[in-house]
């Protein structure tokens, strides 16, 4: 699995605080005998880092390395995404799958300055975290060693009880029972949900499935008006108030949450090859991304626009599978970002019984002329016109017909 490692190396591990790196901690110090130094990436898990810390040197590690990368996360990852229209599969906005090259990105960072012989993270042989940490460590170091113990012969564990056991023997508190088994990852742009009853896609998930979002049932009767400040594309305030890209997202998964807003039950087609049930909640991204779908619309050109929608695909695969560190990747990027110079404005979403509703919107950009829109006297649209253009538009479809009724003669 990592030839050539001593009892002097160093290894530098992606520390999330569950059960898979809680484990990998104590494991790798037993097979190895070298020091393991734990990164831990806030990227908006909402858990206080000192603890997840603190279990991390109980575990074994030799070092535990905190990193606050929540605005990096957004500004240069998930804002990127917003702009691109980033949804796998219509459903999934990308919020572990967009963590992951960050994290890895860190993670080099630390193995160069802590003189680190290998980096390893905790992800399995038929997920697709696997590439996402393998391929980006492998374009940002590409000599580094990558341990992967999940994937490994050694590793040895076949389920998820197993660890638990392991956990509970070496005293390693886990965040996970037999009750309640799910895998999670979080961050401010979402959640994925996976594991126990949720592997059943016949099974409706559980109510304790769910994390960020309300229940439709437990949603306010009335609805929030909520009005979103773009510029070039990127969300600036709320109502009027300028806030940090922390705070906007922080305040629209509040009240994306209460009104039942995000939630995804998903069988997706995983890079691998295999199907999965994933659970997500995104209630604050999918308000950003209703928001600024609606603006681009008011101020972008129709074949600009529809390009877009078709590059918007490509660019969420490259995210999904990992390859966010390709001359691809940052060709795509280009595009999109040259589009949103003029993406500024303001959107009025209601929030209402699960759903994110444009209501309103306005941009000093806007392509929209009320008086070639309007079917009332105030209408300046040359109608004649559209004769003419009908007969120039549909002269091929004219020609094909007459040749093919010739052919019938």
């Amino acid at each position: 699995m990592s030839e050539g490692l001593t009892r002097s190396d160093r290894i530098v591990l992606a520390y999330s605080g569950g059960l898979d790196t809680s484990v990998i901690i104590k494991w790798l110090e037993e097979l190895y005998g070298c020091s393991i130094i734990a990164v831990l990436a806030d990227l908006g898990q909402g858990e206080d880092m000192k603890p997840l810390e603190e279990k991390a040197k109980a575990a074994g590690a030799s070092k535990v390395i905190v990193k606050d990368l929540r605005e990096e996360f957004l500004k240069g990852f998930c804002f990127p995404a917003l702009a691109a229209h980033a949804v796998y599969e219509g459903k999934y906005l990308l919020a572990t799958a967009l963590g992951r090259p960050l994290i890895a990105r860190e993670l080099v960072k630390v193995a160069e300055k802590e003189g680190a012989n290998a980096i390893a993270h905790g992800a399995t042989g038929k997920g697709n975290d696997q590439v996402r940490f393998d391929c980006s460590i492998m374009a940002l170091s590409p000599e580094m060693k990558i341990i992967a113990p999940l994937r490994s012969e050694e590793w040895g564990f076949k389920s998820r009880e197993e660890e638990i056991e392991y956990a509970r023997r070496h005293n390693i508190p886990v965040p996970v029972t037999k009750e309640r088994p799910y895998s999670l990852d979080k961050n401010l742009w979402g959640i994925s949900i996976e594991c126990g009853i949720l592997e059943d896609p016949w099974k409706e998930p559980p109510d304790d499935t769910y994390f960020m979002v309300r229940r439709i049932e437990d949603t306010p009767d009335k609805p929030d008006y909520v009005v979103i400040g773009f510029e070039k594309g990127v969300p600036v305030n709320i109502n009027g108030e300028t806030l940090s890209p922390v705070g906007i997202l922080e305040r629209l998964n509040d009240l994306g949450g209460i009104h039942g807003i995000g939630r995804s039950d998903l069988v997706e087609n995983r890079l691998v090859g295999i199907k999965s049930r994933e659970i997500y909640e995104a209630p604050g991204a999918t308000v950003l991304w209703l928001a600024h779908r609606e603006l681009e619309a008011l101020v972008l050109d129709r074949e600009s626009l529809h390009f877009k929608e078709a590059m918007s695909l490509k660019y969420t695969e490259m995210i999904y599978y990992g390859l966010w560190f390709s001359k691809l990747r940052e060709a795509l990027d280009a595009f999109v970002q040259s589009l949103q110079v003029r993406v500024s404005g303001e959107v009025r979403m209601k929030l209402y019984k699960g759903q994110a509703i444009p209501v309103g919107r306005r941009s000093p950009y806007s392509l929209y002329d009320l008086s070639l829109a309007t079917y009332s006297a105030e209408d300046a649209f040359d109608h004649k016109s559209g004769e003419h253009f009908c007969r120039l538009w549909g002269l091929p479809l004219k020609v094909g017909a007459r040749v093919r009724y010739r052919r019938q003669e």
